[in-house]
């Protein structure tokens, strides 16, 4: 699985000044850490949980499972026995035992520079604190679910970590969703209370996110479960008291403790405002509720087997999946995974760009780092907005030394050229990261050269909602990266590839990838439908964890993911080749005489118009790269293509449109839905 030796040809190695300092220095210290954690998980994984504290400690062994639904229900038991709170391991120890109070947890940068903030560890814990007691007045405890519908502020992670401190269960849906996705999310885990907003800008375009929250509330009602209670944090809305009898909510109070004196305070916006409706009957406003509250709430203990958290991902029938990760196993696996694969040292500014609201949020934004007493950047707007500079800005700004980001995003700066980048220092970073999807190896260089100036590897991390954390990914220091390959398992993941048989391929080969055993951090279930979990993940190929990914192994042992396996075959990387293609996704139309026919989406770079020259050069470069077979049968160009905010193509939406089928499923993990018409009037109706 692992090979003897790194590769010494068409790598790219780490600077010696990372290796002196790093966690895993060597590809030899990685094998041996990877083996210990294949042949004895319980002692590996005993030692890191030494770090952490433990109410109660677990008994028996340290994981037990079952991946084989021949052999009776499907389970996943990690430190059985043992009591823990995630929130009182992220900040009580930080501030009280680790000394770090006074350290800032989070820089919070806004939609518009200059709109800014910082949270140390003490004052975090603090609104945490008081929130919990709010959660705990409108009769929350412990396993009921609470939907959180919030844009990227500091109070998002304030509710997150309150409702782990009672032992809630949160449920946080990405705050670009309609209000009919949010209501099927609150429906499917029966929440009993929804956080949200007046709302946000991205960019210039305003989202009136109460609005959308009170028209799934009253979805939700329509289907016979009124949520009792709502409550809302003012971020935009005008600070004047409401007069009395009008339906606005009464004026925001300031949170002392978010808002000190040696902060800067927010900048006043000019552009409107959200006109926020008020049912006093449901809606409770944030600020008033979080004044005199006591400022101390004791954790609640919980199993390791206990829920901690809901996350809907979309399933391959349309149909949302609520993935639910439990309490012990992924607090070590997402601290231990943000340790290793940055690389992270106490002195590190780390910024993920993602969103909260996706599972890279949670486990990269919020618990990972936290657990580290890590210092982040919590990023509210875009990349490109406003100049396409402002990501570049924002690093020299908080001296950011570990980054992460999406390919999508890459791709999409990559089109600006390298000015907009090497108009600022970047001298701070250290270590480059990416997540969201495979990335073409022209971005993964253009990200090496440009932004990382040869001396900060990448770091190209596979992992999925499923999965809790990084399963497939280098090691900063340890790891020869090859642009575009995912490397290596982490520890305690089990890698194979199976053909179609469900038969093991050894060497180079390609196939369906699965895991063959779990790690702490790996989903429990779908919940409410353990049926569902059983037969999405665990019954095709018995034994094995189906990951749904296609995977390649080349004859160094590195693994490349292919992308989704029904795709009919991965010729979008060989388009993204092609100088005039930014991005591409490939999916399968019917056709009346091969069955099955290619059909092309490309994405071209800014300045250039698709002609028939260059659909004959893009034929012809598949069919020189991979064969005949493999020539697409139709290619359309698209403005965009349809995605989710972590940066996934949704292919089983392309597949409808190269069809001409309208009925399109649940859309309502794209970050852009307009896109999708576009599509529609560009497709193309005969082969080319």
């Amino acid at each position: 699985m692992i090979p003897d030796k790194a590769p010494g040809e068409d790598v790219f190695h780490a600077g010696g000044d990372l290796k002196k300092e790093a966690h895993v220095p060597s590809f030899e210290k990685y094998k041996e850490m990877y083996m210990k954690s294949i042949e004895n998980p319980d002692e590996f994984w005993g030692d890191i949980s030494k770090d952490f504290f433990w109410k109660t400690k677990h008994t028996g062994q340290f994981l037990d499972y079952n991946f084989d639904v021949t052999k009776g229900e499907i389970f996943i038991k990690c430190m059985e026995g043992a009591t823990t709170n995630i929130c009182y391991n992220l900040l009580d120890r930080n501030v009280h035992e680790k000394k770090l109070g006074d350290k800032i947890a989070f820089y919070w940068e806004g939609n518009e520079p200059g709109d800014e903030m910082t949270v140390t560890y003490r004052e975090l814990l603090q609104q945490v604190c008081k929130f919990a007691n709010v959660l705990k007045s409108q009769g929350v405890k412990k396993g009921d679910r609470v939907s959180i519908y919030m844009p990227m502020v500091v109070e998002l992670v304030v509710a997150m970590l309150a409702c782990v401190r009672i032992g809630a269960v949160h449920s946080i849906v990405f705050a670009g969703f309609s209000a009919e996705s949010l209501c099927e999310r609150i429906l499917d885990s029966q929440c009993s209370l929804l956080i949200t907003a007046d709302g946000f800008y991205r960019g210039d375009k305003l989202i009136n996110l109460k609005v959308i929250a009170d028209d799934a509330l009253q979805k939700c009602r329509d289907k016979g479960l009124p949520v009792k209670r709502c409550i809302m944090l003012k971020h935009l809305s005008k600070e004047e008291a409401a007069a009395p009898g009008s339906q606005s909510p009464p004026a925001k109070r300031p949170c002392p403790d978010l808002q000190q004196e040696k902060q800067k305070e927010r900048v006043k916006r000019v552009r409107p405002v959200p006109q926020v409706t008020w049912n006093p009957d449901v809606d409770l406003c944030w600020h008033t509720l979080m004044d005199g509250v006591a400022e101390e709430c004791e954790p609640v203990w919980c199993d390791s087997e206990d829920p901690l958290f809901i996350l809907y991902t979309s399933g391959s029938t349309g149909k949302p999946k609520g993935v639910l990760h439990t309490v012990s196993g992924y607090m070590l696996y997402a601290a231990t995974t943000f340790k290793l694969v940055f690389d992270y040292q106490p002195s590190d500014v780390y910024w993920c760009t993602a969103d909260i609201g996706w599972i890279t949020g949670h486990s990269y934004i919020t618990y990972g780092p936290l657990a580290n007493g890590a210092t982040s950047v919590l990023f509210e707007g875009l990349p490109t907005y406003p100049e396409v500079s402002r990501m570049w800005e924002i690093v020299d700004k908080y001296h950011v030394t570990k980054f992460y980001t999406a390919p999508t995003a890459i791709r999409l700066l990559m089109k600006y050229g390298s000015d907009p980048v090497q108009k600022c220092k970047r001298d701070s970073l250290k270590v480059l990261g990416t997540v969201g999807e495979p990335i073409n190896p022209e971005a993964w260089q253009w990200y090496y050269t440009v932004v990382g100036e040869r001396r900060c590897p990448v770091v190209d991390t596979f992992w999925q909602t499923e999965t809790g954390g990084h399963v497939l990914t280098p090691l900063p220091a340890a790891t020869p990266m090859k642009p575009g390959s995912a490397t290596f398992p982490f520890f305690g993941v089990v890698p194979a590839i199976l053909n179609e048989s469900g038969e093991e391929l050894e060497g180079p080969s390609e196939g369906y990838l699965v895991f063959k055993q779990p790690w702490p951090g790996v989903m429990r279930t779908v919940y409410g439908n353990h049926p569902r979990f059983e037969t999405t993940y665990f019954k095709k190929f018995p034994g094995y964890y189906v990951t749904g990914d296609g995977c390649r192994r080349d004859k160094d042992g590195y693994y490349w993911i292919t992308g989704r396996i029904d795709d009919m075959l991965n010729v979008s990387g060989q388009l993204v080749e092609h100088g005039a293609v930014a991005e591409a996704a490939v999916v399968g139309r019917p056709h009346p005489v091969k069955g099955e026919s290619l059909y092309c989406f490309v994405t071209l770079n800014e300045g250039i118009g698709y002609s028939r020259t260059l659909e004959a050069e893009l034929k012809q470069q598949v069919r020189e790269k991979i064969g005949a077979i493999a020539t697409p049968d139709y290619i359309q160009s698209a403005p965009g293509l349809p995605k989710t905010r972590s940066g996934k193509i949704m292919r089983r939406v392309l597949r409808k449109i190269a069809c001409n089928e309208r009925d399109l499923g649940d859309v309502s993990t794209l970050a852009d839905t307009s896109v999708i018409e576009q599509l529609f009037q560009n497709r193309c109706c005969t082969a080319v």
